[in-house]
């Protein structure tokens, strides 16, 4: 069962297929997180939270760990599907630190946009090819139903390409290099 699971997240899929096995993800569905699309190119995503009582605190609203993981997973899967759909079939992308600051409240269904600027995955894309690796961080912003901001987080995202030869960076010493750095 695990190599299934390992061969379906490596898999080169397309925006819709990945709307609807997110919508049907266990951790998404039971905390009424909702996606409503994945962007044509997998340029970014629109999400919304339910508030319902499957999801809210003591007071009344939204857990800050559901806003948290609405957004947790979506800068990896769509860089990663991103760099497949660009020839790039072996990447592993995660996120390596993230911050969320809670501004108000979620007392109401919440909005969440996720953008990935083109000119940004341009380098990004030319950094991999150059480098093998290469560490972003992007902001996302929730708002409610009315608009209110409710929430900033930053994800720093690490992306690397499997199939790069990081030797090429730092090729081996030859033999009259191995001598003279013996001496």
């Amino acid at each position: 069962m695990l190599e299934i699971n390992c061969i379906f997240i490596a898999m080169k899929v397309s925006p819709n297929t990945l709307k609807w096995g997110l919508r049907l993800y266990p951790p998404f569905f039971f905390q009424r997180i909702w996606v409503r699309r994945i962007l044509d190119n997998f340029l970014g995503a629109d999400v919304k939270i339910n508030r319902s009582i499957l999801n809210i605190n003591s007071n009344r609203t939204i857990f800050g760990g559901t806003i948290f993981s609405a957004i947790d997973p979506f800068y990896p899967i769509l860089l990663d599907q991103y760099f497949k759909h660009q020839g790039i079939m072996r990447t592993v992308a995660w996120l390596k630190t993230a911050h969320i600051d809670y501004i108000k409240p979620g007392r109401f269904d919440l909005e969440v946009n996720i953008r990935l600027n083109q000119q940004i995955l341009d380098e990004t894309l030319q950094t991999i090819k150059k480098e093998g690796k290469v560490v972003r961080t992007f902001q996302t912003q929730v708002f409610d139903k009315h608009g209110t901001l409710c929430a900033v987080a930053h994800n720093e995202i690490y992306i690397r390409d499997l199939d790069f030869n990081f030797e090429s960076l730092n090729p081996a010493p030859t033999q009259i290099e191995k001598s003279s750095i013996e001496l």
